[in-house]
């Protein structure tokens, strides 16, 4: 019996490890690429290790493709609709979910309508909008429409996890004289810390890959984000490969390491609610 159990965890760990592999196994290709020249990149050595490792694609991606600015802007466009999309879902589902007024359940029937809505379908009344408001060829050109769009999910996410607090908390700070401001940060905020790294990471991804926004809202090169900044690196004619991968390499390398901080976070978000005492 003790050997078919061993067994049964030696295939599960050979399982896993597995998995692994062939999860990595694109972040491995993709630095490798980032590393090689046109010739090795479309010849015969596509997988394996570079022959000559040309650290200069980094060089190039971050003088000749302004990488570096691309990423700051990225940074700053990332971060302002983050904490926008945070303040805004948290302070909506404590409304939504703590207080009892008429209408909250349409109100939040309306807001789920936004799930229903693809971004990309809104581009010519956004674009309009944009314009109109004299916000075209700025930050808020982006931060706006990602936070409105990121709002309905970060919504959603929050509710789940609001509802899993005892209202007892709630009553026994009013209680000890607590307001509703004290409630909701001294409460409330602290124990969401699961949420809003979800929300976080979500919001993350949403506004630092997205590119047909970026690519119509934005024409002024200071402004442009990083998927911007990648596609442009590609030629008319020709294109250097190298430099690319290396952009790419760090465009993704934020997100793994935001990923990897708040790992264990969003384990916690998956197990929230799953057990109730």
């Amino acid at each position: 019996m003790r050997s078919s159990g061993k067994g049964k965890q030696i295939l599960v760990y050979i399982g896993l490890i597995l998995w692994m592999v062939v999860n990595l196994f694109p972040v491995y290709w993709m630095f490798t690429f980032s590393l090689k020249n046109n010739e090795e990149i479309f010849g015969d050595n596509i997988v394996g290790l570079p022959k000559h490792w040309l650290w200069s694609n980094y060089t190039q991606a971050l003088s000749t493709g302004h990488m570096g600015r691309y990423f700051l802007n990225s940074t700053i466009v990332a971060v302002a609709t983050i904490l926008i999309t945070l303040a805004v879902a948290l302070m909506a589902t404590f409304g939504l979910t703590r207080m009892i007024w008429k209408q909250r359940k349409n109100l939040n029937r309306f807001f789920m309508l936004g799930l229903t809505i693809p971004i990309h379908a809104s581009i010519v009344p956004v674009y309009v909008t944009l314009s109109r408001l004299h916000l075209l060829n700025t930050y808020w050109a982006l931060i706006i429409p990602y936070s409105a769009f990121s709002l309905s999910m970060a919504i959603l996410v929050c509710t789940g996890f609001m509802n899993e607090i005892p209202f007892e908390l709630d009553e026994a700070a009013c209680i000890d004289g607590c307001s509703i401001w004290g409630i909701f940060f001294r409460i409330i905020v602290p124990l969401m810390k699961p949420a809003v790294a979800t929300v976080g990471i979500y919001t993350f991804l949403q506004c630092w890959n997205e590119l047909m926004f970026a690519n119509i809202f934005i024409s002024k090169s200071a402004l442009k984000t990083l998927p911007v900044g990648v596609q442009a690196l590609s030629g008319q004619y020709t294109t250097d490969w190298g430099p690319i991968g290396a952009a790419l390499v760090l465009a993704t390398f934020p997100t793994l390491f935001i990923y990897i901080f708040l790992s264990k976070r969003i384990q916690e978000s998956f197990t929230a609610g799953a057990v109730k005492g």
